[in-house]
This record gives structure tokens, C-alpha cells and sequence, in this order.
């Protein structure tokens, strides 16, 4: 439990990311001696814990926004978090069996172990890698330069290497492993906080700059979808891009769902925008849903986000690959329809859009940019193909109105920030309450604006090509140490059976 408390108590908005290095150190002292289902037990209890305090904002969002009864929410909230915790009881049993079989120096497969299980929660279940471990030091710059090789895959291990050194430095008592194992402390620590300054000091080759205007409307989600408030929202957003404009924007970006039409069924208000990104001769890129009819005349919903040129061309399409568990589409429908007997009510009360296939990059004055959707900003590896396309900039438009002032809107921000640091770009972020901001490839986050501000950020933003290891190799280490912890486990059970015969 008390793993658990310090996990929650490593992130935004409440905690900070010192607590981190040392939070798994309860847990990993605690496993030597035990085995099997109450190792299993111990890691559950600190998954359960963490969860719970990392992700209680669920239940108020999908009962206050979603339409969905209490007790429904709740259950959503709970599966969720029941989900969460498997993966540190996994982690939790396999070091177990890891110091069963090597002693004390199996805490110090800790490290491969758990980013193994960081990875299989980003794409298994329900596809949820929120608030992974690395995140918590999304404000200690030097610390998560790593991650533009090993994404932030690689800042977790560093911090679960820190913890299993000091679990190792009280189990073991040794004095030569003891020594040992400071010396890799000091050696972990300098190592992460002495190149990632000399990693931020180095310079990156521009290929050019554009003037970016960040429009947050600051429209509070009861407001967001009534018929009757939806023109005086786009009035909100065209007042303020006309004064992005004025400040000289280029680039105008509008967040998520900007524009609650479907901008080709209704002539009349795509006329408008068309006409503002003319006569401001400025590019505006909107979250706008879509609707498609495939040949069989069935419909799809996508969300989705589109680019208007200065000459009122809509010149990009884009639709949201990575869809929101609970909030866009129904995971696991037979389980938790209760086999299609429940489907009514859960589907029509959860939006059933479907999934976008491919990522978009769009010419802006010459050069590429990306945008991607909200939820989409916590996978590295969808992110990553954006830049893999050739984005120069990489744009994150969202809708965190839903979150009001829980811990979610900092939590996102924390974790969007690090896709910047891996693909080495800036990246603009336009949210409709907040918060808004640019980050650089460094991982700053510049100029973040307050939540539910109605605001307009304007700044000169530059733009980069040459493409980060992560850009270029993917997730080679996180997967390298899901195949290091297959391998160690292996090992355990090939151990057992030799010393069983």
C-alpha cells in the first residue's frame, strides 16, 4: 500500500516527480521471501492503490458528462482500475519468483520487469497507458532526455532501477554487494541527470519558423454541444483567431470539436470558415467530427480534424485512430454488455465512433505538419508515425472540459509533453479549456495557459526535420525488455524444474 501512495503521490497535479525514484521501494523490499499469489497480492494492492488515487476523475466524467448512472460509472471506473492493477501484480509476482530463483540480486531485474508490463498495458485490455511511471518527471528536463531513444519507456526504467538499487541496499547486507550496488546508484544518477543536461545543450537544426496561433475558447462542457449555444460558439473561436491574426499568426489551431457541425453537410458555416481563413490569409486547422457512408450505405462516425489553406482549400482530412475507452467507443462489448442483453443502454449512452486507419501530415508554407486528437497524445508509438511521415511540427488538438479541475488536465499535459522530447519537434497543443501551450523538443512546456481561461496564445514556433532514434526505431527497447522478462521468467521455471528432478 504504501508503494501505492507514494505512485500517486509522484504525479501532477498533487504530487511531484522526485517522490518517483523511490516509490516502488516498499513493494520491492517486501517481495523477498514471498512467492506465488501473495506476491501477486502485494502488487495488486499497490496497482489497486495508485490506480485508484491516479484515476478517480473517471466516474465524475462519465456520470456528469456521459449520461451514465452512478452506479454504471462507478463500475467503469473500478473496471478500470481493476485492469490497471493486474500489470503491477504481474510485475510484483515475476520479481518474486526473479529473487526466489537469484536471490537478492533479482530485485535488480526490476527495471526490465516492469517496463515489459508498461508496454503490454499500452496494448493490451483496453489500451490505456496513463500515467505510466515516466511521466512523473515531465518537469525534471535532464531526466527524460532518454526518451528520445527509448520513448518514455526508458525514463520508467531508469526510476525503477533507482528503487530496486535501494531495495537491494537493504536486503542485501553484504558489504562488497552493498558498495556495489551505491556505486550503481551514484553511476544511475549522474548518468541520467548529467547527459540529459549535456543532451539539452546540444542544438537542433531548423528548417524553418511559422507563427502559431493557439486558440482556447474556453467553453465548459454542459455548453459545448447545445444546439442552441453552438453559433456563439464558433463566434468565440473566429473572434479570437481574428485576434491571433492581428498578432500575426500564420497557423491558427483550433482544439478538439471546435466545430460541432459536419463541415460538408452544412455549406453555410464552412462558407465562414473558408471566408476567415481567406481574408486573414491565414491556415486554420479545427477538430471537426465526420460523417462517411461506405458502399454498403453504412454509416461511420469518425473524429476527427481537418486543415483550411489561404485560399479556403481544405487541403487535409484526418480521423482519430486512437478512441477513448468508455467515452467513444464500448471495449469488450460482450463483456460488458453482459453478452449484447446490456448493449442499449451502454452503447447509447457511450459514443460508437469508429476508428481512423492512417496518420495525416499537410503542407503549411512548404513544410509539413501533424495533428492528432486528444487521447492520441499518450501513445508514443501512433504519435511517432507523425513524425515518421515527415511533420516539421506536430500539433495535439483536445477537449479536456470534461476533466473540470481534477488531476486528469495535468496528467495529460505531463504525458503529451514527452512527445515532443522523443520525436525531437515542437509541438502546439490547442485545448478548448485548457491547458494550452507549446513544448519544445526538450520537453519545456512554454507559456501553459489556466484552466477554463478564454485566451488566445501566440508565438513564433520552429519547425524540424531530422528525426529522433524513437522516430526512427520505434519502441526497440521497451520491446527488448518485454523479451528480457519473458526470458528471466523462463529461466525461473526452468530452474524449478531442474532442481524438482
Amino acid at each position: 500500500m504504501i508503494s501505492g501512495l507514494l505512485l500517486v503521490g509522484s504525479f501532477p497535479k498533487f504530487g511531484h516527480g522526485a517522490v518517483a525514484w523511490v516509490a516502488l521501494v516498499p513493494l520491492l523490499v517486501a517481495l523477498p521471501g514471498t512467492r506465488g499469489w501473495r506476491a501477486f497480492r502485494l502488487g495488486y494492492v499497490t496497482g489497486a492503490v495508485s490506480a485508484l488515487g491516479l484515476l478517480y476523475w473517471i466516474a465524475l466524467v462519465v456520470v456528469q458528462y456521459g449520461g451514465i448512472p452512478l452506479p454504471i460509472g462507478v463500475a467503469i471506473m473500478v473496471a478500470l482500475c481493476l485492469a490497471f492493477a493486474l500489470f503491477p501484480s504481474v510485475f510484483a509476482w515475476i520479481v518474486a519468483r526473479l529473487v526466489e530463483t537469484f536471490g537478492p540480486a533479482g530485485l535488480l531485474a526490476a527495471p526490465v520487469v516492469w517496463t515489459a508490463t508498461e508496454l503490454l498495458r499500452a496494448h493490451t485490455f483496453f489500451e490505456f497507458p496513463w500515467c505510466q511511471l515516466g511521466y512523473t518527471q515531465y518537469r525534471l528536463l535532464p531526466a527524460i532526455q532518454v526518451a528520445s531513444i527509448t520513448a518514455v519507456y526508458g525514463v520508467s526504467f531508469v526510476l525503477v532501477a533507482s528503487s530496486a538499487l535501494l531495495a537491494f541496499l537493504t536486503v542485501d547486507r553484504r558489504p562488497g554487494h552493498r558498495r556495489a550496488a551505491l556505486a550503481g546508484l551514484v553511476v544511475l544518477l549522474g548518468g541520467a541527470w548529467g547527459g540529459g543536461a549535456w543532451v539539452m545543450n546540444r542544438p537542433l537544426t531548423e528548417t524553418g519558423r511559422i507563427r502559431v496561433g493557439l486558440v482556447q475558447g474556453g467553453i465548459r462542457q454542459e455548453d459545448k454541444w447545445l444546439p442552441e449555444r453552438a453559433l456563439d460558439n464558433i463566434d468565440r473561436h473566429l473572434r479570437l483567431t481574428e485576434e491571433a491574426a492581428d498578432r500575426g499568426a500564420r497557423l491558427v489551431v483550433w482544439p478538439e470539436s471546435a466545430v460541432p457541425f459536419l463541415f460538408d453537410a452544412n455549406p453555410p458555416l464552412a462558407s465562414r470558415l473558408r471566408a476567415t481563413a481567406v481574408s486573414r490569409d491565414i491556415y486554420l486547422f479545427f477538430g471537426n467530427d465526420d460523417r462517411v457512408h461506405d458502399e454498403s450505405g453504412e454509416s461511420r462516425i469518425y473524429v476527427g480534424a481537418k486543415l483550411l489553406n489561404p485560399r479556403g482549400e481544405l487541403t487535409a482530412r484526418y480521423h482519430k485512430i486512437q478512441l477513448v475507452p468508455f467515452g467513444e467507443y464500448v471495449p469488450l462489448q460482450p463483456l460488458f454488455t453482459l453478452g449484447g442483453r446490456f448493449a442499449a443502454k451502454v452503447v447509447r449512452e457511450v459514443s460508437d465512433f469508429s476508428h481512423g486507419t492512417e496518420p495525416v501530415v499537410a503542407e503549411v508554407d512548404g513544410h509539413l505538419v501533424g495533428g492528432y486528437v486528444c487521447y492520441e497524445a499518450i501513445f508514443p508509438a501512433l504519435v511517432r508515425r507523425f513524425a515518421g511521415e515527415g511533420a516539421e511540427l506536430l500539433i495535439n488538438i483536445t477537449n479536456d472540459a470534461w476533466y473540470g479541475t481534477t488531476s486528469a488536465p495535468h496528467q495529460h499535459l505531463a504525458m503529451a509533453a514527452f512527445r515532443a522530447v522523443e520525436n525531437r519537434r515542437y509541438m502546439v497543443r490547442a485545448a478548448n479549456t485548457g491547458i494550452t501551450a507549446v513544448v519544445d523538443p526538450w520537453g519545456r512546456i512554454l507559456e501553459p495557459t489556466a484552466l477554463f481561461d478564454r485566451t488566445v496564445l501566440v508565438r513564433d514556433v520552429p519547425l524540424i526535420a531530422e528525426k529522433s532514434f524513437y522516430t526512427r526505431h520505434g519502441d526497440l527497447f521497451a520491446r527488448g525488455c518485454l523479451a528480457g522478462a519473458l526470458a528471466l521468467l523462463a529461466v525461473t521455471f526452468r530452474r524449478r524444474t531442474v532442481d524438482a528432478s
